[in-house]
């Protein structure tokens, strides 16, 4: 992996012979060869009744050489180190120690007579320092070199001082042209407080970022934390941003390792960033045995869940992935998406829409599905309200066609992706899914497999975001629309809410809704201003009022919902009631929009009062 390579090492690059085994035997005999007659030397000044021999000198030297030779291919010279390394030293160290007790033994034995015992002994100690020593100026000269900052370069503080820090610190030194020059390290811990790791030094914490860019006259500021919250990716933008420095980010190391990226290639500071939350971290052992060699359907595969969806599904290894959607060209996409072509040839992407209860069954009894992620549907608020009959037809009676044939094929697991628009709904949206997860507890009661829901808030970068809305806004010069200067929502990136999704549906059981953790609401207003703040050219805000059947504040919970359990760290679960599949199926779809609404509306709290019919 190129981000790894060991040429990245600054040691090596600099030192192109003594990495090498044969250089390195070399050198250690030389200090063999050295201290065996510096110490012989000074023992027979010493001791005046005797004198040196010559051959004496060379016997000792042929034992204590050969032994370290023999010794050292088996734990020096056998493989490669980085010079100066610990491991390297420890190596040493073992070798020229085995080869002085040798060579004592062999003289204690056979040539104590001829060769001195306390020049043996005064050996070993002068040989280390000379091997180990000469390793230390050998890698202090090449660190000097690495030192010698470039006048090109961006001069950068780093924040964070741990592994990932030290890392990445190593590998842009590392670079012949390097895209900044690391001058000092940033980090909370206060034990690592003027620590010095490699020539930087930690001069203090975040609180400090303003002093130590101005001491240093930094352009730039490097973010090497992993699980950094978004307070205080918050607070390092905003201090940045006073003090007119760019704000670079380190790719997550599994991001190096799965897309063979490099650690010292950087990324500016998102606003996915700043809204998004620490690290997720999820049991994805867990996750991968539940999906591997299994037979798995997703519904609106096209959709920007659907897909995410798919792609987590593909790379757990499943016998076969199903892709649902009445949207060819989003199937397209996700399948170029996954495979790298899009031929269309497979029967594994399936054209078909779920109001069409026929064309569904054919389907699972084709594929005979074991696990089912249900995420078809109609979303956007607006629309919904002024055309509630087909949040009918899709998010209702299509939710329930689903569910239906799921039931009848045998699926061992259901999973209806929901939203927080379901907790106390007052939206035609809010409506059909409330009724949605109703269903799915419903139909689930009649089944031998798990039907659950999971519910979540709004997510970064699906088609037709608010972020993506005020973006294309701010390119066509503003203005950027708010409906209220107050207006909150929860939001999370799609690829979490997905990964969390696959966590639930190892957790939920039937007739209960999973509710993933989304952290703090975001104010809508904070957000249309930062990318306001990032344009060239100055952006207007333009308020227009909450539309009919939206919230202020969203909530994750419903205030009925008072059995709520923690299932993991990030997931909570509560039970949501089943429907009358009477008042379900008996629903208008014609009529004046506001009697077609009102009927929704009733129909999704109205409480089960007598046992579910078939549709």
């Amino acid at each position: 992996m190129s981000a790894l390579r060991s040429d990245d090492d600054p040691t090596s690059r600099h030192l192109p012979h003594l990495d090498q085994p044969i250089i390195a035997q070399i050198f250690d005999v030389i200090c063999w060869i050295a201290a065996l007659t510096i110490t012989s030397l000074i023992r027979y000044q010493v001791v005046a009744d005797r004198t040196l021999s010559g051959s004496s000198l060379v016997l000792a030297l042929l034992v204590v050489i050969s032994a370290h030779l023999v010794i050292g291919r088996f734990l020096v010279y056998r493989q490669r180190w980085r010079i100066g390394s610990f491991e390297e030293a420890v190596a040493v160290s073992l070798t020229i120690l085995a080869s002085g007790a040798l060579l004592l033994i062999v003289v204690l034995v056979s040539f104590r007579s001829k060769i001195s015992v306390g020049a043996v002994f005064s050996a070993v100690p002068l040989c280390l320092v000379f091997a180990l020593g000469g390793r230390s100026v050998l890698r202090m000269r090449s660190l000097w070199r690495i030192r010698q900052p470039h006048a090109s370069s961006n001069r950068a503080v780093v924040i964070g001082a741990g592994h990932a820090g030290v890392m990445m610190v190593e590998a842009v030194l590392a670079l012949p042209d390097r895209p900044f020059e690391p001058l000092a390290f940033l980090d909370d811990d206060p034990l690592k407080r003027n620590l010095r790791i490699r020539h930087l030094s930690v001069e203090g914490t975040l609180a400090d970022l303003r002093s130590v860019v101005r001491k240093h006259r930094c352009t730039m500021a490097v973010i090497a934390i992993a699980s950094i919250s978004k307070d205080q990716l918050r607070r390092i933008s905003n201090e940045a941003t006073a003090l007119g420095i760019d704000v670079q980010v380190m790719p997550p190391l599994a991001e190096i390792y799965a897309d063979d990226k490099k650690i010292s290639d950087l990324r500016p500071l998102t606003l996915e960033d700043l809204m998004g939350r620490q690290e997720i971290r999820t049991n994805l052992v867990e996750i991968e045995r539940s999906l591997h060699g299994r037979r798995i359907l997703v519904t609106g595969a096209g959709g920007s869940i659907g897909s995410e969806l798919c792609r987590q599904i593909h790379r757990a290894g499943p016998a076969s992935l199903v892709m649902l959607d009445r949207d060819e060209s989003s199937l397209h996409q996700v399948q170029l998406s996954i495979e790298g072509k899009a031929l269309l040839d497979s029967r594994n992407l399936v054209v078909c829409d779920i109001r069409d209860r026929s064309a569904l069954a054919q389907v699972f009894a084709e594929h005979q599905p074991e696990l089912v992620f249900h995420a078809a549907a109609l979303k956007h608020l607006p629309l919904l309200e002024m055309w509630p009959a087909e949040a009918i037809k899709t998010n209702v009676w299509g939710t329930s066609n689903v569910l239906e044939v799921a039931v009848e094929h045998g699926v061992e697991a259901f999973i209806n992706i929901s939203t927080d628009k379901a907790a106390d709904p007052i939206s035609v949206l809010g409506y059909s899914k409330r009724l949605a997860e109703r269903l799915t507890t419903a139909l689930g009661q009649g089944s031998s497999g798990r039907y659950m829901s999971v519910r979540f808030g709004n997510v970064l970068g699906s088609r037709g975001s608010m972020l993506t809305t005020f973006r294309d806004q701010v390119a066509n010069g503003g203005p950027i629309t708010v409906t209220h200067p107050d207006i909150s929502r929860y939001f999370m990136t799609i690829p979490e809410a997905v990964q969390l999704t696959l966590q639930a549906a190892t957790l939920g059981e039937t007739g209960r809704v999973l509710i993933l953790e989304m952290g703090e609401p975001i104010r809508i207003d904070d957000v249309a201003r930062q990318l306001a703040t990032e344009s060239p050219i100055p952006i207007e805000i333009v308020y227009t009022g909450l539309r009919h059947g939206e919230k202020l504040h969203e909530q994750l919970f419903g205030t009925d919902e008072v059995d709520v359990e923690d299932v993991h760290p990030m997931i909570k679960s509560a039970t949501v009631p089943s429907v009358e599949l009477l008042v379900v199926a008996e629903l208008p779809i014609d009529g004046p929009v506001e009697l077609v609404a009102e009927a929704l509306k009733v129909a999704s709290m109205v409480p089960r009062t007598s046992p579910t019919q078939p549709l």
